[in-house]
């Protein structure tokens, strides 16, 4: 097993329930130097969350720190992400969908340098024991990696164990979240992470 398979099982959480999601994109740098270059200036766009919804395409995203307050600066463990994707949002999450940035890691060995954000569904962070604020359980994660290997760089976004969050919120919200959380069963959110990690390569 190479470093570079070690490196993704051991940051992707492993899927145990619901279904899964991978979004990849790649280029060949026709030098080390080259690489490193795009790769440090694709891990900068990784962590400028307010700047997704330019690549994405469908939803937008704002970076929020701890306290639930707008941030304009690199995404940070603990923070907030507060999605706003087409159509109505839910009660619980007072019109948005939100994550937390559960972790960071950075890793450099050797030839292969790697950055990735994990991000789980949680409460509005104003409300501090309150419901799932997402279309999705908890128990799902997204993890959004940049990584480079020798000459070769890749952006990927990987969904696990994605189960619609019907259990939570008013009935509009169960509603709602089972649509919305069925339509990413049935890949409809594949494109904008399919667009996102395409864009994140992007000169």
């Amino acid at each position: 097993m190479t470093m570079e398979n070690q490196s993704d099982q051991n940051i992707i959480p492993q899927q145990y329930t619901g279904t899964s999601m991978d979004a990849l994109e790649e280029r060949i740098s026709a030098s080390t130097e080259e690489a490193i270059t795009l790769f440090n200036r694709t891990a900068t766009k990784l962590l400028s969350i307010n700047d997704w919804g330019k690549y994405a395409g469908m939803s937008a995203f704002q970076l929020m720190d701890p306290h639930g307050i707008k941030a304009e600066r690199a995404a940070e463990e603990g923070d907030f992400i507060r999605i706003d994707i087409p159509g109505p949002g839910t009660h619980t999450g007072k019109g948005y969908d939100w994550v937390r940035i559960q972790e960071i890691k950075s890793i450099n060995e050797g030839e292969c340098q790697i950055l990735a954000i994990i991000v789980r569904p949680c409460a509005h962070p104003l409300e501090k024991e309150g419901k799932t604020a997402h279309f999705l359980k908890d128990t799902a994660t997204s993890t959004f990696i940049v990584k480079r290997n020798g000459v070769r760089i890749t952006a990927e976004e990987h969904g696990r164990n994605e189960v619609p969050n019907t259990e939570t919120g008013s009935v509009y919200d169960k509603g709602r979240n089972f649509i919305v959380g069925m339509a990413g069963k049935l890949g409809l959110s594949y494109p904008q992470w399919k667009s996102l990690v395409k864009g994140l390569l992007k000169d």
